[in-house]
């Protein structure tokens, strides 16, 4: 089997072609609708690579990437929405604590939807959200800035940081509660329609039997860093979707086949690199690829708004909403070395 024909590929064209494609620049303006939601539940995306004891499909990483690609393609405010599900998988997967068997199934099987709150951690020495120690369990105090998925998540893998630079991850329910208070849903350039919000903590309290890990802030950098410089499938997904924009132009035929030479040259790098089986090497290189496949989005959105004329300034444009999601995977997920070395790359 390839990855091409591997089940959830398909499912994940399906979906895009027949639900999320075709609704994208509705729910760019209106926002991501709970059937999208639960659409993404019934394909099985959601266990892509979780395990298979658990009710995941335990695909291969080349699987995932392809999926997420062609998600972020179709409907990159979907995409994001789901795509922090992951995370909170894998940590369950390979954590040891009680809490692993009361969320892993419905998580893997994709009875329930994750989100992360969790990125602030990055922010260290500042610290967003703490953690204190309390009751037999933790209290988390502070601001969550960025929530995706507010009334769409079931849970949600909240982090925060104590007094002796611990990162403590935990589980809680999605809502509204005592100690957590959303604030309205926050008015994007792109990808409003991804329901983010802040989160207000006051003395959220949650029992040790809800926390995933606990690791010291050097060892979470340590091993979040890989992940953040490696390039993203949504890149490559948003790039792909707007040279599909350009094939239908005969006049941009040329530009279309340049870049998308450059980009499937670029993925593959890349790609390589994230199955190296040491995700600490090839730092610099991961990065580099990572900017020029910014580099060759922003191109390949910008030539689909050129591509379109006076039509791409109407907000149902599919090069315009294109070209925001673009400008909002520039900042996705970014940490200072990320935004160091692209600007160094802008500059050149």
């Amino acid at each position: 089997m390839t990855v091409a024909t591997h089940p959830l590929v398909t499912r994940a064209r399906r979906l895009a072609d027949e639900l999320l494609a075709p609704n994208a620049e509705r729910v760019d303006q209106e926002g991501v609708p709970l059937s999208h939601i639960e659409a993404v539940k019934r394909s099985g995306l959601l266990g892509v690579s979780a395990p298979a004891e658990y009710g995941g499909a335990a695909a291969p990483a080349a699987v995932a990437r392809q999926t997420a690609e062609i998600l972020a393609g179709a409907c990159c405010s979907t995409w994001f929405v789901t795509t922090q599900h992951h995370t909170p998988v894998r940590l369950l997967a390979d954590s040891e604590r009680p809490v692993r068997e009361r969320l892993l199934r419905p998580l893997a099987s994709g009875e329930l939807l994750a989100g992360i709150a969790y990125a602030h951690v990055r922010a260290f020495p500042r610290v967003p959200v703490r953690a204190v120690p309390d009751r037999g369990g933790w209290r988390f105090e502070g601001t969550v800035p960025w929530y995706t998925g507010w009334g769409l998540n079931d849970v949600m893998l909240l982090a925060g940081v104590t007094d002796t630079a611990e990162v403590v991850f935990a589980f809680t329910e999605a809502r509204e509660q005592p100690g957590l208070r959303p604030s309205p849903p926050l008015r994007l350039a792109a990808l409003t329609a991804s329901r983010t919000v802040s989160l207000e903590l006051d003395g959220l309290w949650l029992p040790e039997e809800a926390v995933v890990l606990r690791t010291s802030q050097e060892e979470f950098a340590v091993t979040d860093r890989p992940r953040n410089t490696n390039a993203s499938p949504a890149v490559f997904g948003v790039a792909d979707a707007a040279l599909a924009l350009l094939d239908g132009v005969p006049e941009a035929a040329p530009t279309a086949r340049s870049l998308r030479a450059r980009l499937d040259e670029t993925r593959k790098r890349a790609y390589a690199l994230w199955d190296h089986p040491v995700p600490h090497e090839h730092l610099e290189e991961r990065l580099a690829l990572k900017t020029r496949a910014y580099d060759l989005m922003r191109a390949a959105t910008t030539a689909a708004v050129v591509a379109g004329g006076g039509r791409s300034l109407v907000l149902g444009s599919r090069a315009q909403r294109l070209f925001r999601e673009g400008m909002f995977l520039l900042v996705q997920g970014q940490t200072a070395e990320v935004r160091r070395a692209h600007l160094g790359r802008l500059g050149a």
